[in-house]
């Protein structure tokens, strides 16, 4: 998706315009599907599969990133703390694979994805990712015997995967014009209703923000890291990068890249140009000879794909605490979670 698209989106799925309202008919058809889809686990015509460890599930019920990785990544920081041994499974937006793969610092984001290397690169913890989670979660711990808890990136929607507890993440767009994708934001209607088939517990749900919105829930609280990094492991403040003489531009192929450039602002980066590019950009047809005469900054997210092909790039990553009553609510749903019984490796049917 273009930028110019990705930004009237966006509007439209703030306000309920002409274009909100053009959409409409497709939504109802999207929330009659997706309604039908979760009818079928609670009927029981489908199956949640469960594995032999407790699964937290990280996702979202908004388009667009708001902020799942870096939880993902506090809750793992989290868990280990605690002296636990989780791993991470991710679906691998923009991976070639189908398969469960697992993620090595050797990877490449065209195979596995970007988000997917970055929390492997970032958590040093066991990353597999597969279209299929119920497999890429029995792949871990095939390969990984030794984990006590899995953490999924991304799947609310992706019933076939018994969770444990899930986190709900939103960021300052709260629900936006709450309607349903494409004329609004939302992948499903909120508050969701548990799919739970008949005879299951109900799983447990704790809702994030990483923005300012009325939603109620726990308040993360984000800022950049004050220093840069680049390709070559170099590292320096950013108040030197800030100091550096030379013309700055940021880019960043993240779903809300604005974002990240107002942060860069507020600590002081003075930008002289930013590019906002398509989430997930992939930097193939990227040309250094156009913007020669600057010093480039970019996200962890962007990172390795730029390292590529620009080494000398300067990435900021991001910093995002969890708060301690959030943590308190991780560890007292999970230990209300009752862990289905299986066997080693295996998965049990509900």
């Amino acid at each position: 998706m273009s930028p110019q698209v990705q930004s009237a989106l966006t509007r439209a799925w703030v306000e309920r315009g002409l274009l909100s309202h053009t959409l409409l008919p497709v939504a109802w058809l999207y929330g009659a599907l997706t309604a039908l889809h979760r009818a079928t686990y609670r009927q029981g015509l489908a199956k949640s599969h469960a594995v032999a460890v407790p699964v937290i599930v990280v996702g979202n019920v908004i388009a667009g990133g708001a902020g799942k990785t870096p939880t993902v990544l506090g809750i793992v920081e989290h868990l280990r703390a605690q002296g636990a041994r989780p791993g991470i499974v991710s679906r691998g937006f923009g991976g070639q694979n189908v398969a469960p793969v697992e993620v090595t610092p050797a990877s490449e984001a065209r195979v596995v994805g970007d988000e997917p290397l970055l929390l492997q690169r970032a958590s040093g913890v066991p990353v597999v990712v597969g279209r299929d989670r119920v497999a890429a979660c029995q792949g871990l711990l095939e390969r990984h015997p030794e984990l006590t808890h899995i953490v999924c990136d991304d799947g609310m929607q992706h019933y076939r995967l018994h969770r444990d507890v899930e986190v709900c993440v939103f960021d300052s767009r709260g629900l936006g014009n709450q309607r349903l994708l494409p004329a609004g934001m939302l992948r499903q209607h909120w508050p969701v209703a548990d799919v739970a088939a008949a005879g299951q517990s109900p799983r447990q749900r704790l809702v994030l923000r990483t923005g300012p919105c009325a939603l109620p829930g726990f308040s993360a609280t984000r800022t950049l890291a004050p220093h840069a990094v680049n390709g070559h492991g170099e590292t320096q403040p950013l108040s030197a990068l800030a100091r550096s003489g030379r013309p700055l531009l940021a880019l960043a192929g993240i779903a809300q890249p604005e974002n990240f450039f107002a942060m860069l602002r507020e600590a002081g980066v003075p930008l002289e140009c930013t590019i906002a590019l398509p989430d997930h950009y992939d930097f193939d047809s990227y040309s250094r000879t156009e913007y020669g005469r600057y010093t480039l900054i970019c996200t962890e997210k962007d990172a390795p794909k730029l390292w590529r092909v620009e080494p000398e790039a300067w990435c900021v990553p991001l910093i995002q605490t969890l708060p301690p009553d959030f943590l308190t609510a991780l560890d007292a749903a999970l230990h209300r979670a009752s862990p289905p019984l299986s066997s080693p490796h295996g998965h049990t049917t509900h």
